[in-house]
C-alpha cells in the first residue's frame, strides 16, 4: 500500500485575520497558507485588502483579531523589525534605498560586516558581490544607486533581504516599474529562489505574470477570500471573474476612432535625450508611444508638458506655439497631464482627495469672485470620486492615505475632467485593477470620440495596441518606426523597440 504523500510544510500561516479602520473593515476573518518553496501570488482590486493584510504579516499593522504563523510557529509582531528576525523580507512599490550610497552600502545598511569594531567596507562588497552572484542578481557592488536604473534598483531591495536571511519574500506590485525584459529577468531569479528552498509572495494585479510566474493564487475582494485557486489549473477569466465579481473582457481592441484636425504638432524637436522628434496629433485620435523604457518616452511628455527645457524645434497645440511656454501657460492653452509619476509629480499627497480634485480647477470651473467655495470643491470631489471608483474613507481624508491604484484613479479622472484639446497621459493604468483598467480604458476612449487629441506613453504593449489609432515607436532618443493600428502586432513592436532596421516607409512619422 501506498503511502500518504506529506503535505508540503507551510512557511506562513494567516488564520482569521480581521483588521479594522475608521469607517473601514480591510480584512474580514482571511485566511491564507503558503508553502515552503512557492511563489505564491495574492490578487485582487485595489482596496480589497491585499496591503492590509501583508502589513500585518511583516509587523506593520496589528490585526483585530487571527494568528500568525511563521515555519509552524505563532508570532506576535510588533515591528517590520520583529518580522525580519524571524526571516521575512518586503520589497515595497516605492523602494527603501539611500540614493547617495553604493549597492555594497546599500545592501548591508544596519547589518554591516566589522573588523576590529569598524565596518569592513572590502568584505560588505565581496559579500554583495558573492550574493548576487549564487542569485543571479548581476549588479556592480560600486555603483552609486541614484546612477542605477530602476531594474536594477529593484535588484538591490533583493539582495538586502538576501543579506539579512530572509526565507520567505514578500514583493508589493514587484513589476509596476519595470519594462518587459526586466520582470522577465525578475521571475528567473525568482523561481531560481524557490527551488533553492526559499518562497515568495506576490501581490500584484498582473494575470499573465501571475499565469506564468506563480504555483498558487489567492484571491480577495472586499476585504475576503473569494478564491483559492492552483496556477496550472486556471485562467485568466476565471482570475479577473473572482477579483471583480462580474465578467471582465481582457485584451480589448478598441475600434479605430475618426481624425479630425492636427491639435499638437512637434517639429524638429530636441531635448538633452530627446532628437529631431517629429508627430502629429489629431482632435479624436489616440497616439501610442512605445519603447524600452530609458529611450526617451519620459522625457519627450515632460517637455511636451513644460517640465524640461527645450533645446530645438517647434511645438504648437492648436495652432499657437507653446515652445518656450510654462507648464502653467501650457495647461491655460489647452493641454492636461497624467505624469508616470503620481506621488512626486501628480498629487500632492499630504492634501486632502478633495483638494488634489481641485487642482488645476481652481482658477476656472471651481473660482467664485477670486474665491473657491468649500462646498463646491466638495461636490467636485464626489462626482469624480463616484465616476472613476476612488475608493477613499471621505474626500476629506489626505491623499497619501489611499492605495497607489486609487491614487492613479485621482489623477486620471482630475485630468480628464478638464476637457482639454490635448491629454498627455503616462502609464496610465500602471497598478491599477482589472475591473479599474476597464474604465480608465473605456474613459480614455470617451475622451478621444468626444473630440480630443491623446499621446500616450505605457509600458503595456496590450495597452498600446488595444488603445492606440497609430503607434510610434522610440529608441535612443528618436521616432524610430510608426505603425497604423492594424499592422501594430507585439513581434513588430518588439522588434522595433530593440533597434531593428524598419522598413523606410515605417520610419517616417504619418500625418494628414
Amino acid at each position: 500500500m501506498t503511502p500518504p504523500r506529506a503535505e508540503p510544510e507551510l512557511a506562513v500561516e494567516l488564520r482569521g485575520i480581521t483588521k479594522r479602520f475608521p469607517g473601514t473593515l480591510a480584512n474580514d476573518a482571511v485566511d491564507l497558507t503558503v508553502r515552503r518553496g512557492e511563489i505564491h501570488a495574492l490578487m485582487g482590486e485595489n482596496g480589497a485588502g491585499k496591503s492590509t493584510l501583508m502589513s500585518v504579516l511583516y509587523g506593520m499593522e496589528r490585526p483585530d483579531a487571527g494568528t500568525v504563523r511563521i515555519d509552524g510557529r505563532e508570532t506576535r509582531f510588533t515591528s517590520p523589525g520583529d518580522a525580519m528576525a524571524a526571516g521575512l523580507g518586503m520589497v515595497h512599490q516605492s523602494f527603501k534605498l539611500f540614493d547617495s550610497l553604493t549597492v555594497a552600502e546599500n545592501v548591508v545598511y544596519a547589518a554591516e560586516p566589522r573588523r576590529f569594531g569598524l565596518v569592513d567596507r572590502a568584505a560588505a562588497r565581496d559579500r554583495v558581490r558573492a550574493l548576487a552572484e549564487e542569485h543571479g542578481l548581476a549588479v556592480d557592488p560600486d555603483a552609486r544607486v541614484g546612477d542605477l536604473p530602476v531594474g536594477l534598483r529593484q535588484r538591490v531591495e533583493i539582495l538586502k533581504l538576501l543579506h539579512r536571511g530572509a526565507r520567505t519574500l514578500v514583493l508589493d506590485e514587484p513589476t509596476a516599474v519595470l519594462t518587459p525584459a526586466e520582470a522577465d529577468a525578475l521571475f528567473s531569479v525568482l523561481k531560481s529562489l524557490t527551488a533553492q528552498g526559499r518562497t515568495v509572495i506576490l501581490v500584484t494585479h498582473k494575470l499573465r505574470e501571475v499565469l506564468e510566474g506563480s504555483d498558487r493564487v489567492t484571491v480577495l475582494r472586499d476585504g475576503r477570500v473569494v478564491a483559492r485557486l492552483v496556477t496550472a489549473d486556471t485562467t485568466a477569466d476565471e482570475i479577473a471573474a473572482a477579483m471583480t465579481g462580474r465578467a471582465v473582457r481582457l485584451d480589448r481592441i478598441h475600434a479605430p476612432g475618426t481624425p479630425g484636425d492636427a491639435v499638437l504638432d512637434v517639429t524638429g524637436f530636441g531635448t538633452d535625450s530627446v532628437h529631431d522628434v517629429d508627430l502629429t496629433v489629431h482632435a479624436g485620435e489616440i497616439v501610442g508611444i512605445a519603447g524600452v523604457a530609458g529611450n526617451g518616452q519620459s522625457e519627450l511628455i515632460e517637455a511636451l508638458a513644460g517640465l524640461r527645457p527645450v533645446t530645438a524645434g517647434r511645438v504648437t497645440l492648436a495652432g499657437d506655439d507653446i515652445t518656450h511656454a510654462s507648464a502653467t501657460e501650457r495647461r491655460a492653452r489647452g493641454l492636461a497631464y497624467v505624469p508616470e509619476d503620481r506621488h512626486a509629480v501628480g498629487t500632492a499627497p499630504a492634501a486632502t482627495v478633495a483638494d488634489n480634485l481641485a487642482m488645476g480647477h481652481h482658477r476656472t470651473s471651481l473660482s467664485s469672485r477670486g474665491l473657491l467655495p468649500p462646498a463646491a470643491v466638495r461636490a467636485h470631489a464626489r462626482r469624480l470620486v463616484e465616476r472613476f471608483g476612488i475608493k477613499a474613507a471621505t474626500t476629506e481624508v489626505p491623499a497619501s492615505a489611499l492605495s497607489g491604484g486609487n491614487l492613479q484613479k485621482l489623477l486620471i479622472g482630475r485630468e480628464l475632467a478638464h476637457d482639454a484639446p490635448l491629454l498627455l497621459v503616462e502609464q496610465p493604468t500602471r497598478g491599477v485593477d482589472i475591473g479599474a483598467i476597464q474604465n480608465i480604458h473605456d474613459q480614455l476612449i470617451a475622451y478621444r470620440d468626444a473630440g480630443h487629441a491623446v499621446l500616450l506613453v505605457s509600458a503595456e504593449l496590450s495597452e498600446i495596441r488595444g488603445l492606440a489609432d497609430r503607434v510610434l515607436v522610440m529608441y535612443e532618443g528618436r521616432i524610430a518606426a510608426s505603425y497604423p493600428k492594424g499592422e501594430a502586432d507585439e513581434r513588430t513592436l518588439g522588434l522595433a523597440m530593440a533597434g531593428a532596421p524598419v522598413p523606410a516607409a515605417k520610419a517616417t512619422e504619418a500625418v494628414d
